[in-house]
């Protein structure tokens, strides 16, 4: 990302290193919520209202805080994914929320936030992803990805300046 910034809006990003202690809650799920979560996040609101409805309500907070929903974000924090938020923030390019990751053993989302973020260690973060993730998690990257890319692309566009 970033690749045409000039000027960029600014995130609002939540500093999850000032709290000592993070619970942060299981993230495990079965290939088919993963990859019904990516549909969601492309759009599909039946299968985004699926999973709030369902037991996943994390994943439809996800999707809207991946779309910069202040509010989103928040209920991540409050409601044990710290995690999530984490991955978010590093995918925007928050270094220090990259780090957070790492250090705190969340393997398989520091690489999908490097993917994400598309700087530098992109193709590191997709490398890893494809040797050692499964394809529905690869693909939920790849989504997100294109996610983000369009929303950066649209913060650079002067044409739909305050548009989200």
């Amino acid at each position: 990302m970033g690749l045409f910034s000039k000027k960029r809006k600014k995130k609002r990003q939540v500093d999850i290193t000032k709290t000592t202690k993070l619970e942060s809650k299981e993230l495990t799920y079965h290939p088919k919520i993963i990859i019904a979560w990516a549909k969601a996040i492309e759009g599909n609101n039946d299968l985004l209202n699926y999973l709030n409805e369902n037991g996943f309500e994390e994943l439809f907070m996800a999707t809207y805080a991946l779309k910069l929903k202040d509010e989103a974000r928040d209920w991540l924090m409050k409601n044990g994914y710290p995690h999530l938020m984490a991955f978010i923030n590093a995918a925007e390019g928050n270094q220090q929320a990259l780090r957070w990751l790492k250090m705190n053993n969340f393997t398989a989302l520091y690489y999908m936030a490097e993917a994400v973020d598309g700087e530098e260690n992109g193709y590191k973060g997709f490398a890893w992803l494809k040797n050692n993730a499964t394809p529905d998690v690869f693909e939920l990257t790849r989504i997100i990805k294109k996610l983000k890319d369009g929303i950066e692309e649209n913060h650079n566009d002067v044409h739909s300046f305050g548009v989200d």
